[in-house]
């Protein structure tokens, strides 16, 4: 929290007990509290802004459902607990809270709901959060405006576009002219519905998003400029129908690095508030998948469309550099094996656990038994293996098939034996600016198993967690006491996002083409509703 902040209450506190069970989440209304800085005196003459979010990413290959359950379990604030809990972290949020400092508004903190990437959001819980929030501006002094955080790729059960919905509803609940400025992921799969109904949108930049926070503080700077009469935003978004494979999306370096330079440059210039591209999420078959330029402008639409057009040829111009080679499961271990240098980091694809994988494929663990691979570690999701490590207590002997069941698409389980070195909580604090932002991290009851073959130098290392858990931060390791630098191969469930955590201590990066609900190949995918051609999609 920051100690020169001073909470104020513009609406009384209702009685209702806020119970996170969906049949008490719409209607109960929590202490409404917002920031003001300075002397209180002046707050009359301040804006009052609320801030909101539902943020998921939605794979629809996925069997599962993300009802409201799965929010409530990983992220579900409401009013004074969501400044709180993104105060000190390094997502949109907190920059939405910097800003209201910064840029000098008040804020009116409603409802942010995060879950984890997986199958499609329940419309229980499209309508239990998005009801709430909506109702929590109804109940509210005199807003503003408001800072929407959305993922951007949210499919829900009936809408191919749930971020756009929720804007709709919004849209429909405040008015015409209500400014709702909206955030989203580099991965947003975004709609010309969502462009024409918010007032402004810009996205991340920066794949991993490490720039989370400094989009939501942009996002305030805009809103701080509405409300003030200084810019009136008109905005375009031109999408080039192409498939920028995962690995590809990677913006610190070529091809997509000049492409988002540029956007910073266009920023520079006065007449444009915000130039955004986003990579798109390929995970989901709806008829937006694919790229986006989004460009905002003041007052200016012709401008918008002309350059929005022209950053989208320069996309398709790339085309034929977004296409992949992989090696498999067998040749990836292999070349780790017989790397002269470590460690060797294996990444995943077809389990990427932050594009929707389970975060129990076997393709590559399978692979290093075979190959008597050593001095390697991998985390893996398997609540049923962690109790058998529980029941065997530290320093017992652990037998158990592991992964590998949730289905057939990621692999059989692998029996595994060891010893059981660690039981621990799961929880620990990621300080660095990393992919997802979030600072206090739980993966659930989590156990360290060093399995067959192990030494004492060079242990083989399973990290058995409860919860599906993104290797966004090293500490995920550390925590459980693993030295990372030490060991010869780590593997991680991912695509990119883990590089700002791994890349400093990575000798070589291996990106490997394995089966699963998050394969990067576009071959072992079948695409029903997206844009048709698509360039790089048979």
């Amino acid at each position: 929290m920051f100690p020169s902040r001073m909470i104020r209450t513009r609406a009384e506190e209702k009685l209702t007990c806020m119970s996170p069970t969906p049949a008490k989440v719409i209607g109960a209304l929590a202490l409404v509290g917002f920031f003001t800085f300075g002397n209180p005196l002046l707050a009359q003459d301040r804006r009052l802004i609320a801030i909101g979010g539902m943020l998921h990413e939605s794979n629809t290959y996925s069997e599962a459902r993300t009802g409201i359950a799965d929010f409530t379990r990983n992220a579900l604030f409401r009013g004074n607990e969501i400044l709180d809990e993104y105060s000190t972290a390094n997502n949109e949020i907190t920059g939405y809270i910097e800003g209201a400092r910064k840029y000098g508004f008040d804020l009116y903190p409603t409802i942010v709901g995060w879950a984890v990437p997986s199958g499609r959001v329940t419309d229980e819980a499209l309508e239990l959060i998005t009801g709430e929030m909506i109702e929590r501006l109804k109940q509210a002094p005199k807003t503003d405006g408001l800072l929407l955080a959305l993922h951007g790729a949210m499919v829900t059960e009936s809408f191919d576009s749930g971020d756009a919905e929720v804007v709709r509803r919004l849209r429909k609940a405040m008015g015409p002219e209500f400014p709702i400025v909206v955030t989203h992921d580099f991965h947003a799969n975004i709609t010309p519905e969502i462009v024409e109904r918010s007032t402004a949108l810009i996205t991340y930049k920066e794949n991993p998003h490490i720039d989370q926070r400094l989009c939501g503080l942009q996002a305030a700077r805009i809103i701080s400029r509405i409300v003030r009469g200084e810019v009136r935003p008109t905005q375009a978004i031109v999408k080039p129908w192409v498939y920028i494979t995962k690995t590809h999306q990677y913006t610190k370096r070529a091809p997509l690095l000049p492409l988002v330079e540029e956007t910073r440059q266009l920023e520079k210039d006065p007449r444009f508030l915000a130039v955004s591209f986003s990579g798109s999420y390929h995970y989901a078959d709806v008829p937006n998948m694919a790229p986006s330029v989004v460009v905002v402008t003041d007052r200016d639409a012709d401008l918008a469309r002309r350059e929005a057009q022209r950053l989208a040829d320069k996309i398709w111009d790339l085309r034929e550099q977004f296409q992949l080679e992989l090696p498999g499961a067998a040749s990836a271990v292999r070349q780790a094996i017989n790397s002269d240098t470590s460690p060797v980091v294996l990444v995943e694809t077809g389990d990427n656990i932050g594009g929707g994988g389970p975060g129990d494929a076997t393709f590559i663990l399978r692979e290093l038994i075979r190959q008597n691979a050593s001095g390697w570690v991998m985390a893996i999701y398997d609540p049923a293996a962690v109790e058998q490590a529980v029941r065997a207590g530290v320093g017992g002997a652990f037998q158990a098939d592991v992964g590998g069941k949730t289905n057939n698409e990621h692999g059989a389980p692998v029996p595994i034996r060891g010893q059981v070195k660690l039981i621990y909580d799961g929880r620990y604090i990621e300080t660095e600016a990393r992919h997802g932002g979030r600072r206090y991290l739980d993966q659930g009851p989590s156990a360290v198993i060093h399995a067959e073959g192990s030494t004492r130098d060079l242990p083989n290392v399973l990290l058995l967690v409860s919860r599906r858990h993104t290797p966004f931060s090293i500490h995920q390791l550390t925590s459980a006491g693993i030295y990372p630098e030490r060991q010869k191969i780590l593997v991680v469930k991912a695509a990119v996002a883990f590089r700002a955590a791994y890349e400093p201590i990575a000798a070589r990066i291996i990106e490997v083409d394995t089966p699963g609900y998050t394969t990067v190949n576009p071959n072992n995918r079948v695409y029903k509703k997206i844009h048709r051609p698509m360039y790089g999609v048979k």
